[in-house]
C-alpha cells in the first residue's frame, strides 16, 4: 500500500466518522426541536465530497506526497477539531437551527463567521495539490465555492432569523 493510499484512508475514515457524528447530533438536535433549512442543496453537497474523495483515489492512490503540503493539510485538521470541539453536539453537516439558540460566538467563531468552510475550502485545494494533482484541487475548488455559494447564503439567513449572541 502507498503512502499515499494510506493518506487517502485515513481522509475517507475520518469522513466517514464525521458523517456518523452528524448523523447523531442532527437526531439528537430534532428531538430537541430543531429544524434543517436549506435541504434542498444537501445532496449536491454530499456528491461534490464524495465525487472528490473518489476522483482522489482514483488518480492520486498511488502518487509521490508532497510532505510540506501535506504538513499543511494535517495543519487544517487541528483547526477541524477546533472547530468541532467549539459547536460540540451542535456540530452537523447540515443547517441545524435550535430555535432561540445562541449563536456560537466563541472559538475560531470569534474570528470568522464559517471557519468550518474555510477549512473545508483549502483542504479541498491542498489534498490534491499535495499528490500532485493541480487540476482536480482546481475542479474541486471551483465546484466547492459553487455549492457553498449556495449554503452560506442559506446558513447565513437561517441564522440571522435566530440569532443572538451566546
Amino acid at each position: 500500500m502507498s503512502f499515499a493510499s494510506i493518506i487517502l484512508a485515513l481522509v475517507t475514515l475520518q469522513r466517514l466518522g464525521e458523517l456518523v457524528l452528524a448523523r447523531r447530533n442532527t437526531q439528537r438536535l430534532m428531538a430537541r426541536g430543531a429544524v434543517e433549512v436549506g435541504a434542498g442543496h444537501y445532496p449536491l453537497l454530499v456528491a461534490m465530497h464524495a465525487a472528490w474523495l473518489i476522483a482522489l483515489w482514483v488518480y492520486g492512490h498511488d502518487q509521490p506526497v508532497d510532505p510540506i503540503l501535506l504538513v499543511a493539510f494535517i495543519a487544517l485538521q487541528g483547526l477541524r477539531c477546533w472547530i468541532l470541539a467549539t459547536l460540540g453536539p451542535r456540530w452537523t453537516t447540515r443547517i441545524i437551527v435550535l430555535p432561540g439558540a445562541p449563536l456560537v460566538t466563541g472559538g475560531p467563531y470569534r474570528y470568522i463567521a464559517h471557519p468550518n468552510y474555510v477549512v473545508v475550502a483549502a483542504e479541498i485545494a491542498l489534498l490534491p495539490l499535495a499528490l500532485h494533482l493541480s487540476l482536480l484541487a482546481l475542479i474541486f475548488s471551483a465546484l466547492n465555492a459553487a455549492v457553498l455559494a449556495i449554503r452560506i447564503r442559506s446558513e447565513s439567513h437561517a441564522l440571522s432569523m435566530n440569532s443572538r449572541p451566546a
